[in-house]
Order: structure tokens, then C-alpha cells, then sequence
């Protein structure tokens, strides 16, 4: 059974892309059964091309990538979520989006990354924020992928526990 993961920030144009991408792409070359989306509660419409510039130089592909609402994720039709991470700057007093789920809500946990749109250093500092944000995301999508995701789903308390563990990594 596919573990779907939600990645949702506000805009749906850097961090989440980049989790979405790196997620899939270390799903597909370690044979695990995972697909991530990514989403925002105020899409920009577009990804950033710093995102994407980082994401190309790894060799990871972004075919289907784009900037979208998380209302599909609500509707009827939507993957059956089972893992929701917010990866917005909450201490930056950054508004998270709050995902809710349906009748079989998915298990919630928060990795926050500083946005790196707004680092400093003009565009040579905002590549590196990029690329040392894309480094940081994409530990912690191995780490993720590591967890027997198969037996935790049927314990959400110890999936939960799991991805806390991850975020204080």
C-alpha cells in the first residue's frame, strides 16, 4: 500500500517543491512504495527558480512539479493521506498552514526551515540558502524513508513518535 505524504508551506514554491521532489526521487531509487505531494494554503502559482535550479544541479527531476492548493488534498478524490509535514518558519513567525483530514486524518508533524527567498547576500546567498536547504530536506526525506513506514502506519502513535524523532534530528 503507497504511504502518501503531504508537504505543505504557505506558497507551495520553495521548501515543499523542494521535499516533494527529493522525497519521490530517493522513493523511486530505493524501491520504497511512497509518493510525497507538496501544497500551500495560499499557492503562489509558480516555483521559485532557485527551487529548481537546485533541484536540476542534483539531478533530481521535477517533472509534474507546480505550485498548487491544498483544497485537492481535500477533496473526495484525493490520495489517501497518511503523513502531513509543514516545513514553513514557525520561528519566524511564519503562518503555518493547519491541515485537517478527513475521517482518517493523517498524522501531523512540523520540520520548519527558514525561508531561503529571503536570505541574505544577494542572489549568490539566496543559491546557497537554496541549496543548503535542499542538503537539510533531503536527510531528513532519508530518514523518513528509512522508518518501516508499513508496520507504522497501523500505529500512529508510534509513526508520530517516529517523525518527532526526525524533527529534533
Amino acid at each position: 500500500m503507497t504511504t502518501h505524504v503531504l508537504i505543505l508551506c504557505t506558497h507551495n514554491s520553495a521548501r515543499s517543491v523542494l521535499a516533494e521532489a527529493l522525497l519521490n526521487h530517493w522513493a523511486r531509487r530505493l524501491g520504497r512504495d511512497v509518493q510525497a505531494h507538496s501544497a500551500g494554503s495560499a499557492p503562489s502559482g509558480r516555483i521559485n527558480p532557485l527551487a529548481l535550479q537546485v533541484l536540476h544541479e542534483a539531478g533530481i527531476d521535477t517533472t509534474g512539479c507546480h505550485s498548487k492548493s491544498w483544497d485537492r488534498f481535500a477533496a473526495a478524490d484525493a490520495p489517501p493521506l497518511s503523513i502531513v509535514i509543514t516545513v514553513c518558519d514557525s520561528a519566524a513567525a511564519e503562518a503555518c498552514p493547519v491541515f485537517l483530514g478527513g475521517d482518517h486524518a493523517p498524522v501531523k508533524v512540523h520540520w520548519g526551515y527558514p525561508d531561503p527567498s529571503l536570505a541574505e547576500g544577494g542572489e549568490a546567498g539566496r543559491l546557497r540558502a537554496f541549496e543548503l536547504t535542499r542538503q537539510a530536506l533531503g536527510y531528513r526525506m532519508l530518514q523518513l524513508l528509512a522508518l518501516p513506514l508499513e508496520r507504522l502506519q497501523a500505529d500512529r502513535a508510534a509513526l508520530q513518535q517516529a517523525l518527532q524523532a526526525i524533527a529534533r534530528s
